[in-house]
């Protein structure tokens, strides 16, 4: 016994004498980084002879600290907005005017920059929801009822009555698409719609648009909206796809459409996205084609993206400036928003009266009622809780403590 007691003692002091060594270790590393650094960040001229051997006796370690500032500024250069001087970008948009008018099936994928123009933050500019989280500042809520479609949202309705556009890819909740009365078929909402709530107990799905945001009660796997199904009665759910999920419903997601669109797609337009997750739906790129079968890609944004490379004509400039200039060039009028043209007021059902104040969102005002609405309040934004863009605001202050 008495054996078998110093073997155990004998193990655990190998353990801690094992462990101590390699805090030791890190310690020790830690500090020749710090050393390399420092003498880095001098110029050569003013280093010692110290320094300069300490150079050369670590030079794995400098040779990494390089490494990590060359990767730094890469970064950098991604994020930052570039912009195509006047000339050159009439010049690239009317390259953009002729493989429209050439096009047999053309789709559009648009991201968070197409609605910036409408007041609602982009996600990865320089004012965006996770630009300003790493620089550890708060993020205010946008009151989405005032937004209203873009310039950008208009043009793409009315290249697609002019048939030139036949599918459009959506990233964006915000539901402007729908509102500028591009119709549902053509639509696909791949992350949700903030005015869509469905109940999923009946069969088909029943879905029921709202003149409010619906997604002030749900976040990451938690999507009831306390409100309940008129016909059922079971709990509804909203329709937002978080980061991390894996968006099942049909509507108005519509995968099927995106994916069928992809496939018949001669030319594919992306506006206003970073691509960045688009880029991971295998579908919608048709890289399983041979490289000169598939589709010519034409890229609108003002920062990098992963798929610049493949792209036939990258342009740098607003989509709004963009997307005018475009259909001057084919000679297409804008349609302007109309209030009472949008459709979400034929769509919308109201809340059950004992679920009228189920919310605190504002509701969006019917034309109607537009001529009796109160002066705008100057009141600040109060910072974002619940909801879509509440989701990434908690999830960027997760990291941020986690740091």
């Amino acid at each position: 016994m008495e054996k078998e007691a110093e073997a155990a003692h004998s193990s655990r002091a190998k353990r801690k004498a094992l462990e101590k060594a390699k805090i030791l270790q890190r310690e020790r590393e830690r500090k020749i980084f710090r050393l390399v650094g420092q003498v880095l960040k001098k110029p050569e001229a003013e280093r010692s002879k110290e320094e300069a051997a300490a150079l050369v006796l670590h030079r794995e370690t400098v040779d990494e600290l390089c490494k990590r500032q060359i990767r730094r500024s890469v970064l950098k250069r991604k994020q930052e907005e570039v912009f195509d001087d006047a000339d050159k970008l009439k010049y690239k948009v009317k390259q953009l005017a002729e493989a429209v008018r050439e096009s047999n099936h053309l789709v559009v994928y648009t991201g968070a920059g197409i609605s910036t123009a409408a007041s609602i933050p982009d996600y990865r500019g320089p004012n965006g929801v996770w630009t300003q989280l790493q620089k550890g500042q708060t993020i205010r809520s946008a009151d989405l009822s005032k937004a209203a479609p873009t310039l950008t949202h208009m043009c793409i309705k009315m290249l697609h009555k002019e048939k030139l556009v036949k599918h459009v890819v959506s990233q964006n909740c915000d539901g402007l698409h729908l509102r500028s009365g591009l119709p549902r078929h053509a639509l696909s909402e791949l992350h949700g719609n903030m005015f869509i709530e469905v109940c999923t107990t009946c069969s088909p799905v029943r879905e029921y648009v709202r003149l409010f945001d619906v997604t002030e009660r749900t976040s990451l796997h938690r999507h009831t909206t306390g409100r309940r199904c008129c016909h059922c009665g079971d709990e509804l759910r909203d329709t937002i796809v978080h980061f991390g999920e894996r968006g099942t419903l049909e509507q108005p997601l519509n995968w099927k459409g995106a994916a069928e669109a992809a496939k018949m797609a001669d030319v594919i337009l992306c506006l206003g996205s970073s691509l960045k997750v688009l880029k991971k739906y295998a579908c919608l790129w048709s890289m399983n084609r041979p490289a000169i079968k598939r589709p010519k890609l034409y890229i609108v944004n003002l920062q990098w993206t992963p798929k610049d490379d493949l792209a036939v004509l990258k342009i740098h400039g607003k989509c709004d400036d963009v997307m005018s200039l475009l259909m001057e060039e084919l000679n297409i009028r804008t349609a302007k928003y109309a209030r009472a043209e949008d459709p979400i007021f034929a769509l919308a059902t109201p809340p059950l009266p004992e679920e009228v104040r189920s919310h605190s969102r504002a509701v969006l005002a019917t034309p109607e009622e537009e001529a009796g609405v109160p002066a705008e309040s100057t009141e600040q934004a109060s910072p974002v809780q619940g909801g879509w863009f509440g989701r990434g605001y908690s999830k960027g202050r997760r990291k941020k403590r986690k740091s």
